[in-house]
């Protein structure tokens, strides 16, 4: 029954409810992309061990996860334990045990898509501040922006590099484009940093973690079919 749903090659994201990290006490659970390598079972799935910035993340086994697999443009959720882990065909792999049933999920927003998308940056101004917090979402035009890069969007957040470094829960606006069907779409969000840390292995530059803050439902909705447009693409080179 679980072949008819999941298959090899479907791209997954765990997120660990079992460890408490600094980000799960800003109200966001660690989170890791990886994709299946083959269903054992009804209930047991191998995956490929995720990666962190080229390094191997060893998962600890017995730890639980939400699981989450993006298949034929679904989102479809469940509770997985991890019971193993080894090497096979040079290859490290986690074997997964569902211990809920197999749903579909609504909130497609959250899933991130990895890229590197030109972006242009900066923080608030106090009167735009002022704005946002009596929701007249007013925003200075012609003001100028530090050139940033997305590497990885969501219709929840993005993550993005920039050499200047943004204070964490500051508010700093974003403009950048996206290809939305047929159009290229101009995207203008703000959004609250819930993470800012130095890039290893490079010089004077930063990593952010950001959350949309207001943002529109047409817009959201524009950045969800942008991904998935993507993903479908990505989906269909894999099987040339």
């Amino acid at each position: 029954m679980l072949k008819k749903y999941i298959l090899p090659g479907c791209k997954l994201e765990l997120q660990m409810v079992s460890q408490e990290t600094e980000l799960e006490n800003q109200g966001e659970r660690k989170r890791y992309e990886s994709r299946v390598y083959d269903v054992l079972s009804d209930d047991r799935l191998e995956i490929m061990m995720p990666m962190e910035q080229t390094k191997l993340v060893l998962l600890p086994v017995d730890s639980e996860c939400d699981v989450y697999f993006y298949a034929d443009l679904k989102v479809l959720q469940c509770s997985a334990r991890i019971i193993d882990r080894y090497k096979a065909n040079n290859v490290y792999i986690l074997v997964i045990e569902l211990i809920s049933n197999l749903r579909k999920y609504q909130r497609r927003e959250f899933y991130r898509l990895s890229c590197a998308l030109e972006m242009g940056t900066r923080p608030l101004e106090e009167e735009e501040i002022e704005a946002i917090d009596t929701k007249q979402g007013y925003l200075v035009p012609g003001l100028p922006l530090k050139r940033s890069v997305i590497v990885d969007i969501s219709g929840g957040g993005l993550r993005f590099v920039s050499s200047q470094k943004y204070e964490v829960e500051s508010l700093i606006y974003c403009h950048y484009t996206l290809m939305v069907g047929k159009e290229t779409k101009e995207f203008n969000v703000v959004g609250k940093v819930l993470r800012a840390q130095k890039v290893e292995n490079r010089q004077g530059g930063y990593e952010h973690r950001l959350q949309y803050i207001n943002l529109d439902n047409v817009d959201r909705e524009g950045i969800i079919k942008y991904i998935f447009d993507e993903e479908r693409k990505s989906r269909n080179r894999d099987l040339k």
